[in-house]
């Protein structure tokens, strides 16, 4: 059972960068054919796809959000990192980690960002 946790600051400042962290308990995000990824619901939309790490390191990002989206890894601690630069009020949303592989999907309890000055 793969268990992931989201973490880092609640509120982000606009122009600035908004960074989360997901701490992976339950699987090594190396163990072959895992994905990693971000996802958001913003108040009123639905869910929203940001982008995923591959096992591998490969990284793919929503088109929509690529010029802003970063997503990085640290496999010593085995978590996975977002970066979301040049904020604005209309990120503020839940953001969520999740894993998932082609018969398993697994997702965090998400965190509220809110973007304001």
């Amino acid at each position: 059972q793969v268990q992931l946790q989201e973490s880092g600051p609640g509120l982000v400042k606009p122009s600035q960068t908004l960074s989360l962290t997901c701490t992976v308990s339950g699987a090594s995000i190396t163990t072959v054919y895992y994905a990693w990824g971000w996802i958001r619901q913003s108040p009123g939309k639905g869910l929203e796809w940001m982008g995923v790490i591959h096992y591998d390191g490969s990284t793919y990002y929503s088109p929509s959000l690529k010029s802003r989206t970063s997503i990085s890894r640290d496999t010593s601690k085995n978590l996975f990192s977002l970066q979301l630069s040049s904020v604005t009020p209309e990120d503020t949303a839940v953001y969520y980690c999740n894993a998932f592989t082609t018969s398993e999907d697994y997702l965090g309890q998400g965190t509220q960002v809110t973007v304001s000055s």
